[in-house]
């Protein structure tokens, strides 16, 4: 009897423990979950909407960023407990003129944020492109490196959307590319900025050109690539007609040289190399590495699939039509009918007999 007694006493003081324990680790948990969701996070505290003029002090050029479709800019402010910053929010015309904006005004002293696309990262400022957003982020001068790249995650997200980046302009061969040196205009006020050697009139902006440019180190020397896209094959061979005529591409060797080619509807322009030989090795790379051709196939369902479309939707049209002059037909026909039954003075009932003039000679 005695046994059974310490044996329940025990059995009583384990359940007591295993209960207390539990309590105690459930407490600790629910303390836990309650200090992450009081955690702070980045909210737009105002927004002012203000002209392009207006916006110079935060390093607008309103005449380049017209050419890239922006017509308004906001000043954000975002608040994250005692911090504040300021962002700079422009709405360009479509993705690729918001990279175009990220590209004109990155310089030497912005790199690439790591684990996020289509950023650059300076001291004292942020550039991102998503959408069709070109985004500055002011960064405060005793903010962290770390807080401040997460304060751009929270403001705009690690990467544009996938479909956003199909649409971005291919980038340019990577090696021996000058950091920061990359640039992507559409018009030539922001090309008379950003590729100053070469003349903006002889482009074509107003064609439909789209010019990228970038600087690269060939054999200790700058080189300085041009590749320029039309619309079409034939203003693309005026426009490097143009070029060969007014600049002499490849006509001459040494100091200022131009070397060229004409591939479809681009043309690439190299300057300041050494020789042919360079220029071609660093147009080659471009051709091979890019694969820029004007029969590549576009984003989107293959063209096989988008024809049989097509296709079915004439044969769908045509049926229908014919369709529907049946249908007319048979109502054309029995509304005559019901007209002869119900009004037979009516000329529809009678049709044509009292317009047609019978001689009867006989």
């Amino acid at each position: 009897m005695l046994s059974v007694m310490k044996f329940i006493t025990l059995l009583s003081i384990s359940f007591g423990a295993i209960l207390a324990s539990s309590a105690a680790l459930a407490g600790a948990q629910h303390t836990t979950i309650v200090n992450l969701a009081s955690l702070p996070k980045w909210q737009m505290e105002k927004s002012q909407a203000v002209s392009l003029s207006d916006a110079r002090p935060w390093g607008v050029e309103p005449e380049v960023d017209r050419e890239y479709g922006v017509e308004k800019v906001e000043i954000r402010t975002y608040r994250k407990g005692n911090q504040t910053l300021q962002a700079v929010v422009e709405k360009a015309a479509d993705p690729s003129s918001a990279y175009g904006l990220l590209t004109f005004y990155q310089n030497e002293s912005m790199k690439p944020e790591k684990s996020m696309k289509v950023t650059v990262v300076g001291p004292d400022q942020a550039y991102l492109a998503r959408g069709l957003f070109f985004v500055r982020v002011l960064r405060p001068s005793k903010m962290s490196d770390e807080d401040f790249r997460s304060a751009l995650v929270a403001i705009a997200g690690a990467a544009p959307s996938a479909n956003d980046m199909v649409l971005l302009p291919p980038s340019l061969p990577p090696q021996g590319l000058v950091p920061a040196s990359e640039k992507y205009v559409l018009g030539p006020v922001a090309m008379q900025k950003a590729v100053p050697s070469f003349p903006s009139n002889l482009v074509g902006f107003q064609q439909g050109a789209e010019l990228q440019a970038a600087v690269y180190q060939q054999n200790g020397q700058p080189a300085t690539l041009i590749l320029i896209s039309y619309p079409n094959i034939p203003i693309a061979r005026s426009h490097y007609d143009a070029m060969v005529h007014s600049l002499g591409v490849n006509q001459k060797n040494g100091a200022g040289a131009l070397y060229g080619k004409l591939k479809g509807s681009f043309v690439l322009i190299v300057q300041n190399a050494r020789s042919e030989e360079i220029a071609d090795r660093l147009m080659g790379r471009l051709t091979i590495e890019q694969q820029i051709s004007w029969d590549q196939a576009p984003p989107g369902k293959p063209v096989a699939v988008q024809m049989l479309r097509l296709i079915l939707g004439n044969i769908l049209l045509i049926a229908l039509l014919v369709g529907m002059a049946i249908l007319t037909g048979i109502l054309l026909f029995f509304s005559r009918r019901v007209a002869a039954k119900w009004f037979p003075h009516w000329d529809w009932a009678r049709g044509y007999e009292d317009s047609i003039i019978q001689l009867n000679l006989k």
